[in-house]
């Protein structure tokens, strides 16, 4: 079943979201309800389910495979049980066959099964029922956690990693958009993001964001945390 254009054509309510999706699957990629993820994508199947989404309501998904990269010819890799669908925002073609997309997250869903793909790209049957508050509620709740704790730990992470990173420019975001904003950006290992993905509220997710900077800072330059 294909996606239904919403009736407003800037805004996806939650009876718009397909139960067949298209996905598009990056290992240490999340995209969370309410952020943002640009994408440059050139792969031709890739083409092929953003030029279609865009076309069938704008609606694809991010999900990450357990395995790496999913690489055409090889064994299909399989993926986490939970991903989102986001809905293209913005998108231009390029001179050397390649589309750049911005992906807002709309809501999470949990994979039920796969369906057969169409252009080469992987398709999934999902619900989106235990999620399904993401669509009315973008932010994951309210946090009383300090918003003090996540600068102090992200300072931390950034100098013990080198990271180029304007710190000034996070100074005027809220907590939950810094949340969100941390969660996709910042270079943890697949399972962590996942982690982060999957938290049921704001003040979980908060918590792990926390605790996995301060390990990175521990850790220092090395690998992200395990």
């Amino acid at each position: 079943m294909g996606a239904r254009m919403p009736k407003d054509p800037f805004s996806t309510g939650f009876d718009d979201l397909p139960a067949i999706l298209p996905v598009f699957p990056l290992p240490r990629v999340i995209l969370l309800p309410g952020g943002r993820l640009p994408l440059n994508v050139f792969e031709p199947r890739y083409l092929s389910l953003v030029q279609d989404s865009l076309g069938q309501g704008r609606l694809f998904g991010m999900i990450q495979p357990m395995g790496g990269e999913d690489t055409v010819g090889e064994a299909p890799q399989p993926f986490y049980s939970v991903g989102t669908v986001g809905r293209i925002v913005q998108f231009s073609e390029t001179d050397a066959h390649q589309m750049l997309a911005v992906l807002l997250g709309i809501c999470r869903f949990r994979v039920r099964s796969e369906a057969e793909p169409v252009a080469g790209y992987r398709r999934l049957a999902v619900d989106y029922a235990p999620y399904r508050d993401d669509v009315a509620n973008p932010s994951g709740g309210p946090v009383s956690a300090p918003k003090a704790r996540l600068v102090s730990a992200l300072k931390r992470y950034v100098e013990a990693h080198s990271l180029d990173l304007d710190l000034r420019a996070l100074d005027a975001l809220s907590v939950p958009s810094l949340v969100v904003t941390l969660s996709m950006a910042l270079p943890f290992e697949t399972p962590e993001k996942q982690a982060l993905l999957e938290a049921l509220t704001l003040e979980h997710r908060f918590n792990a964001l926390c605790a996995l900077m301060e390990m990175g800072a521990v850790a220092g330059g090395g690998d992200a945390p395990q």
